[in-house]
């Protein structure tokens, strides 16, 4: 079994066995392999109970006892997923990886996503070990091996992982890291094509703590996370190894999460990874990597197992993972440790909002007017000049040529394009036209009018705009309704829905810093109302008006530090016990409420992938946000959106719409990742 550092508290889900006697668990196994059939039951049951070390006792006794290699037995007997899971577990770490490594080297094509998890990922000594166990498996050198079948930067990067030569973590020069980050920074945005040799240097053999405070360094200087700039300087195989490397950097047991999560999700399942990664990690970081998974994806990792595997094999993945974190009761402290960290960083990494619209150098209002009045006159319309005019001019740009088009024409320009174009290029050009408090005020007013009510719709805008957006808005909707916003709300919603509307419709949130020891008992009332505090106090009614004023009334850095508050006091994430407690219009309004304080550009990534998923579009909510967002944190939105779905926004855009109403959002999306 691996050993934990000293003083570091052991995280894998397989443990020593007690009272362990491997000439009773050979015989134990030898029978339930003797005669017809196997009892396979016996064999995973066993197995998946014994660390490593006490099966490779296991393997001693039966060549011992039988004069049998139990590998080989276990091969003969088992068969498919099954038998894969079960020999990985028998073999040392360092020979399972070996065998990975070769088999994804050997006959026709590279598994390279195989080679890159598992190199990208090990310590030195596992490195080390790796090499030696090649070497006696196979009798081949595995440097001359990955430089038979690989290539370019590639290649190098490969072997300079191979090595196991990265720094430790013991000293950290500040003067280094600004070196480092500069010399990154030169490598890549700053020059004319890539110095890939600094970026293999420099995240091939730096410690992962240096880099850590180079990658926060970088993040401060050039305003774009590390991750962004290699998916624009670097590609292919190439990419994904470093970007693999960065992720193993800031979090090993993440990046595994989100491996696994990607091995199950959509159709079919990518077995191979899965029993790689249960097996490679079941006595090293399970533990870890179980409690992020349920963080990051609100599942647990066993229920996913057990939604997306059958048989045997099935039984064998959930007793390596060790427990389900969705059982009642079940407490994840280290989950929400790692959201403690994420507001902590939040906190501390004031990473600058950029929307992808700005405004036009040389402006020509006259200009732009009579050439959107020839595109709309006479028979046709020239569709492409009006997407190319309104998505590259800044909102008050477009309201300037509005004016000059009047002047000019005597004529409405929203009335003109409005005549001339339709549908879902319409909706968008025409939101793009208005005022941006106008344009909300716009979708508030049909949200709530007709029948039914958009909550979604109600939720999203109220929930993230800030408290001048807000004011602009009701007086906008005065303006063009007549109508104050807060009677509208009032008279279409009910109970503590309409009361967090109202509240959040006012626009008094509070602007200033945190308050540490009112975010202590904010988040104690928190924690009674959602009732997880050991010891609930107060009226109920009471408490249920504290929470709804702390989450519609605070400042954003007080809320961030009351949700850290809250996981100190109770081992829960906030958002996760919202949705688990409570439920309805209430539950989603809340849950908005969190997700854009602990990240803004995160909760518009979600809403835009969400409105393109799946059969069908949901292109009013796609307009939307487009719309919405394009001056404000849209570049920011699609950093989020490539780092949580794999694929840019572009891509999204791209694969879900058609026509002139792609090109438009295409042109607002400002570019490919």
């Amino acid at each position: 079994m691996a050993i934990p550092a000293q003083g570091a508290k052991y995280r894998g889900s397989i443990h020593d066995f007690p009272d362990f006697d491997p000439s009773q668990d050979a015989e134990a196994l030898y029978t339930a392999m003797k005669g017809f059939g196997s009892d396979k039951e016996a064999i995973l049951e066993l197995i998946t109970s014994r660390s490593n070390r006490q099966r490779q006792e296991i393997c001693q006794s039966y060549k011992s006892l039988y004069g049998k290699d139990l590998i080989a037995d276990l091969k003969y007997e088992l068969t498919g997923k099954f038998e894969r899971l079960i020999v990985g577990l028998m073999r040392p770490p360092a020979y399972c990886d070996a065998k990975e490594i070769k088999d994804a080297i050997s006959g026709i094509g590279t598994d390279e996503k195989c080679l890159i998890e598992i190199l990208a990922s090990r310590t030195n000594d596992q490195m080390h070990q790796l090499v030696a166990a090649y070497k006696d498996a196979y009798e081949r050198d595995l440097e001359s091996d990955i430089i038979g079948d690989t290539s370019g930067h590639f290649q190098k990067m490969l072997v300079v992982l191979l090595q196991g030569t990265r720094e430790n973590d013991d000293v950290v020069s500040e003067d280094l890291v600004q070196q480092d980050t500069q010399d990154l920074y030169e490598a890549g945005e700053l020059k004319w094509g890539t110095d890939e040799a600094q970026f293999i240097y420099i995240l091939g053999n730096r410690s992962k703590q240096h880099l850590r405070l180079v990658f926060d360094e970088y993040l401060k200087t050039t305003g774009k996370p590390i991750e962004a700039s290699i998916r624009g300087e670097l590609s292919g195989d190439f990419e994904k190894l470093m970007l693999a490397v960065v992720k193993c950097i800031r979090s090993t047991p993440e990046y595994f999460a989100e491996r696994l999560f990607k091995a199950m999700k959509g159709l079919g399942t990518r077995d191979n990874t899965l029993i790689r990664i249960m097996v490679s990690r079941s006595e090293l970081d399970m533990l870890d990597i179980r409690e992020i998974f349920r963080t990051k994806y609100e599942k647990s990792l066993y229920s996913m197992i057990k939604n997306d595997t059958s048989g045997e094999y099935k039984k064998a993945l959930l007793k390596l993972c060790g427990g389900d974190d969705d059982a009642a009761g079940q407490f994840f402290p280290e989950a929400a440790q790692v959201a403690y960290q994420m507001w902590e960083l939040s906190a501390v990494a004031r990473v600058e909002m950029k929307g992808t619209v700005h405004p036009a150098n040389d402006f020509n209002p006259d200009a732009d007017a009579k050439a959107l009045r020839k595109a709309m006159k006479g028979l046709g319309t020239d569709e492409d000049t009006i997407i190319d005019i309104i998505t590259h001019r800044s909102n008050a740009q477009r309201q300037q040529i509005r004016q000059t088009f009047k002047s000019h024409f005597g004529r409405d320009l929203m009335a003109d394009l409005k005549s001339e174009i339709s549908g879902d290029l319409a909706r968008l050009i025409l939101g793009l036209m208005l005022p941006p408090a106008h344009y909300d005020a716009k979708q508030l007013k049909k949200a709530i009018e007709g029948a039914g009510t958009d909550e979604k719709t109600l939720i999203e805008i109220l929930a993230t705009r800030t408290n001048a957006e807000i004011r602009a808005i009701n007086e906008a909707y005065k303006e063009d309704y007549h109508r104050s916003l807060e009677d509208d709300l009032s008279s279409d919603t009910s109970g503590h829905f309409r009361r967090i509307l109202i509240s959040l419709a006012t626009g008094n949130r509070e602007e200033g810093g945190e308050d540490r020891d009112l975010a202590r008992e904010d988040a104690k009332v928190a924690a009674e109302i959602l009732e997880i505090a050991d010891t609930p106090s107060g009226d109920k009614t009471s408490l249920e008006t504290r929470f709804m004023t702390i989450l519609c009334t605070r400042s954003y850095p007080h809320l961030r530090r009351v949700f850290q508050e809250f996981i100190k006091m109770t081992n829960y994430d906030v958002e996760h016990v919202i949705k688990k407690e409570m439920s309805g219009d209430v539950k989603d309004a809340f849950v908005a409420i969190v997700q854009s304080v602990k990240n803004k550009p995160l909760f518009f990534a979600d809403k835009l992938y969400k409105s393109m998923k799946g059969a069908g579009t949901d292109e009013k909510s796609l307009t939307r946000a487009m719309i919405s967002r394009s001056e404000i944190d849209l570049l920011n939105i699609r950093r989020e959106f490539i780092e949580k779905y794999d694929k840019s926004l572009h891509q999204a855009i791209e694969g879900d719409t058609s026509g002139d109403f792609q090109k438009a959002l295409l042109a607002l999306c400002g570019g490919e990742d």
